[in-house]
């Protein structure tokens, strides 16, 4: 054991030495929640609220305060098939949502089919009407593979990921017929409880299913669009190996091929004389292996947002994303691009994380088990003088760390140690020099966090090793 936390010691050197400068910390926002797979806002300025998508069937509001409301928004669990892939999925609301009051859902129905339907919202902005419009239905072959995401464009079309079907390895070849729904991104035009063909969708007329306005996916688990530019960022999850990213300008172009079941990210899978060059796919600005890092393999990608809030500006521009098994909070970043880092990070709180969200400010949120997370910069505050003359030694600590403040030592208001679960181990609020030395042997193996808050309420975290 104690190895195994001197080689994880390693791997986040060797991520964090390129990005150092972006850290995450999580705190609490809310609990109470059952099984959490997303999280939106209503796009209505100044509504702070957050509407969070059971699983079973149950949307919620969560307050800005943290606060639940005590009846939800709406419940269709009777019309839905929850469990493993299946539920209710996906959540968007119309961009004239303030006057119309129309939103939209993605759900597995009773049958185990997508829905993608219309509902309204009530006299009272907390409850939605019950009754239900169907624009369209999907049948799918199998329970896994269902996609789920839906979400409107700058263009103010409606955007819905589908999944490829199931089972594995695309053995439908769902995913490149351009008559099939199935393992694409589809985009309608609503118009409330009906729609038409946006004309510029790439079969609008004829060669596939006018609905398609891209191929090649085979289960986007979470896309979204950069609300400063409305670039689009698909999360696609991967089959064997890896797990992809994708950035298009704006929605990208009508037809746009993502590759599957041809390629899995940039490497060839199940490629037949049908398929295009990869040349002639978008090709993923990232990706990443399957491999053992973090709180263990990574396996299944959940894609998130661009930082767009003004709180944090180390944030800016940058693409937050998780692993469902590792738990680890990845960002991507890039200073021209075109060449892009992925720095990933195993938080001070570890879940496995269904879902990001963002609030109306553009302010970025995480789920995990029942409880909603709010992301934040742990350094917000810290001058770089600061940060820069903090030393921790040893680290990997053997039975005793010393943390040397510098001549900043006065500035120190309290330091605390926390293990990954977020216990705290030790408190300090009291310094008589620019050094504490700090025993470590009664502490079992593992990651700790240890937090240093200054006298203006900001904050630096380090991770501290204990073998």
């Amino acid at each position: 054991m104690k190895n195994f936390y001197s080689i994880l010691f390693c791997f986040f050197l060797s991520f964090f030495s390129n990005a150092q400068s972006t850290s995450v910390q999580l705190t609490t926002f809310s609990s109470g929640f059952t099984s959490p797979v997303e999280i939106v806002n209503s796009g209505v300025a100044n509504d702070s609220r957050l509407f969070v998508v059971e699983q079973a069937g149950i949307i919620k509001i969560l307050n800005s305060d943290g606060s639940i409301n005590s009846t939800p928004f709406l419940d269709i669990n009777t019309i839905v098939t929850s469990g493993g892939e299946r539920g209710l999925l996906g959540l968007a609301f119309a961009p004239d949502y303030n006057t119309s009051g129309n939103f939209y859902l993605n759900y597995i129905n009773n049958n185990g089919d997508t829905v993608i339907a219309n509902y309204t919202v009530s006299a009272n902005p907390n409850i939605a009407n019950t009754n239900e419009n169907i624009l369209l239905t999907i049948s799918q072959p199998f329970s896994n593979h269902n996609g789920g995401k839906i979400a409107f464009g700058q263009d103010g079309f409606l955007y819905i990921s589908t999944g490829d079907g199931g089972s594995g390895g695309d053995p439908g070849n769902r995913a490149q017929d351009t008559n099939n729904l199935l393992g694409k991104l589809l985009r309608i035009n609503v118009i409330g409880s009906t729609y038409t063909i946006p004309p510029t969708n790439p079969y609008a007329s004829s060669g596939g299913a006018p609905e398609v306005y891209a191929i090649g996916l085979r289960n986007t688990w979470k896309f979204s669009f950069d609300k400063t530019n409305g670039d689009l960022w698909t999360a696609d999850v991967g089959q064997n190996l890896y797990e992809e990213i994708n950035q298009v300008i704006g929605p990208g172009n009508p037809g746009d091929n993502y590759g599957w079941r041809c390629y899995e990210a940039t490497h060839n899978f199940n490629v037949e004389s049908s398929c295009p060059t990869i040349t002639n796919t978008i090709q993923p600005i990232a990706e990443y292996l399957h491999e053992n890092a973090g709180n263990g393999n990574r396996c299944s990608i959940t894609g998130g947002y661009v930082y767009r809030g003004s709180t944090f500006t180390n944030f800016i521009g940058k693409y937050f994303f998780a692993d469902l098994c590792s738990s680890e909070i990845g960002i991507l970043s890039s200073t021209d691009g075109v060449n892009w880092d992925i720095n990933f990070q195993l938080p001070n709180i570890t879940q496995a994380w269904t879902t990001f969200g963002e609030d109306i400010s553009g302010e970025l949120y995480i789920a995990g088990g029942n409880t909603i997370y709010k992301i934040e910069d742990p350094n917000l505050g810290i001058t770089e003088n600061i940060k820069n003359n903090i030393i921790i030694y040893p680290n990997p600590s053997n039975g005793k760390i010393t943390i040397d403040f510098g001549m900043d030592f006065s500035k120190i208001e309290s330091v605390n140690i926390t293990n990954i679960q977020g216990q705290e181990i030790i408190h300090f609020n009291t310094f008589k020099s620019k050094q504490i030395n700090i025993l470590t042997e009664t502490y079992a193996s593992g990651i700790y966090f240890i937090e240093i808050n200054t006298f203006n309420q900001r904050k630096l975290v380090k991770k501290l090793v204990i073998n």
